[in-house]
């Protein structure tokens, strides 16, 4: 996961400044050399870096933070804030015009993700109550039209295309028209990319722009080539003047680099960060959480988000009075489950979760939730609703129906008999205070959805 590599270095930096009860100069010199080659190790541009920590150490030795009571918290407090600044300061969002069709231009070269990016933006845009169309016009690159189409078909958002021209001016003007008449109020023009930046690309996107002119022109950048991200977004920017940037295999990208660079290089935002392979997966880019989810500091906002945009509200409530009955049983078990699975995978989830990122002998393997879902899959109706029949024999015969043990599955229900237990703390008086306050994390760890089964 993106700065996977820099976040854990600032934790521990971080760690030690919260234990000290007095910084000296020489400490902050110190402390700022580790966060410079944290930074420096994340691919960050040298110059960046650099200017970052005469920030830092200017503000620090500016307002007698030293001498203050918590001056370790202040410290991290003032890292908080430059990197917030140097990721864009506040997040931006695309500007939809108030007479549609809003038009929107993906650029960017060949292996970036654009394709891909298109339809994961569409099925955003869509969440927000807009009628998106898809526009082919990488008219070079095979099968790029009909990768396009089985992303729109995949999503059931509606892709233009002609295949009898290679005139892509033609082909966007055409598709506009079709938006209008079908009262589409967002175009995607999925535009033609090269292996490297060359005049041929610039030019035809530039007379692409010139005749459509589009409202928003978003580039989409590859997390993962580094310094490189940044080098093509400053080339594009200079040719063909960019809106924002979306950054895609950021899941894949353990340093980061390009994201703590690319608005400062360009004087650009990023406004979407793609952070997996499921067209689902793409989300607006928040400075503020990010900077907390690199630091550690957790990021709720996203898990609440997540959790609105994903959970039925129906199945909720349904839910919420098997629970006050205490009826809750693996049926229930395996719904959450797959509630859940929709967030995102657990291991991304718990990341966001304030502490839970520095404690890192907490394994959590995605995987096994797959195979929970098997083992409650190879149970009877009667089974799911009253676990306490599970005999020897029916374990035998789960266990051979999900391709697991016996040993895995007395696992799994032990695991579920605690879960019971914690939902009928929560439906009693002061139950979820109580259940808080005991919870006890090392205790999870033997769950099997957090330790891997051996």
């Amino acid at each position: 996961m993106a700065f996977d590599g820099l976040s854990s270095r600032l934790q521990e930096i971080t760690k030690k400044l919260k234990g000290k009860a007095r910084i000296t100069e020489g400490d902050l010199k110190d402390v700022l050399r580790e966060v410079k080659l944290a930074l420096l190790e994340a691919d960050v541009n040298y110059k960046i870096v650099k200017d970052f920590i005469k920030v830092i150490e200017e503000k620090a030795l500016g307002q007698d933070v030293l001498k203050s009571l918590t001056p370790g918290q202040q410290v991290i407090k003032i890292v908080k804030d430059e990197l917030i600044e140097l990721l864009g300061g506040e997040e931006s969002r695309i500007n939809f015009t108030p007479n549609p069709p809003t038009v929107i231009m993906l650029v960017g070269l060949q292996g970036s993700g654009k394709t891909t990016t298109a339809g994961k933006l569409a099925n955003l845009i869509r969440k927000q109550g807009k009628k998106p169309l898809l526009v082919a016009c990488d008219v070079y690159r095979p099968a790029a039209i009909k990768q396009l189409q089985i992303v729109g078909k995949s999503l059931d958002v509606p892709v233009y295309s002609n295949e009898e021209t290679k005139d892509v001016d033609l082909i966007a003007k055409q598709a506009i028209s079709v938006a209008m008449s079908k009262l589409n109020d967002v175009i995607i023009i999925d535009t033609a990319g090269r292996l490297q930046i060359d005049e041929v690309l610039m030019q035809e996107l530039k007379e692409l722009k010139k005749n459509i002119k589009p409202h928003e022109i978003l580039l989409v950048v590859d997390s993962m080539t580094g310094q490189d991200a940044v080098n093509v977004a400053s080339t594009f920017n200079e040719e063909l003047g960019i809106d924002g940037i979306i950054l895609t295999k950021l899941d894949g990208d353990t340093r980061g680099g390009a994201a703590l660079s690319v608005k400062k290089v360009t004087g650009r935002p990023i406004k979407y960060i793609a952070t997996g392979e499921k067209l689902s997966d793409i989300e607006v880019f928040h400075p503020e959480r990010m900077a907390q989810r690199i630091l550690g500091m957790g990021d709720v906002l996203s898990i609440i988000e997540k959790a609105e945009e994903n959970f039925d509200i129906e199945e909720a409530e349904k839910l919420t009075k098997k629970l006050k009955k205490q009826e809750f049983d693996l049926n229930d078990y395996l719904t959450q489950l797959r509630q859940m699975k929709k967030m995102g995978s657990f291991s991304s989830i718990l990341k966001l979760i304030p502490g839970f990122s520095a404690m890192k002998d907490v394994k959590i393997d995605d995987k096994e939730f797959i195979r929970i879902e098997a083992i409650i899959c190879s149970m009877t109706e009667q089974e799911r609703r009253n676990p306490k029949i599970l005999n020897g024999s029916r374990r035998q015969r789960i266990a051979k129906g999900s391709g697991t043990t016996v040993e895995q599955i007395n696992k799994f229900m032990k695991s579920f008999e605690m879960t019971q237990k914690m939902m009928k703390q929560m439906t009693s008086g002061n139950g979820m205070k109580k259940m808080m306050k005991g919870l006890d994390l090392k205790k999870l760890q033997d769950m099997p959805e957090f330790k891997n089964f051996k």
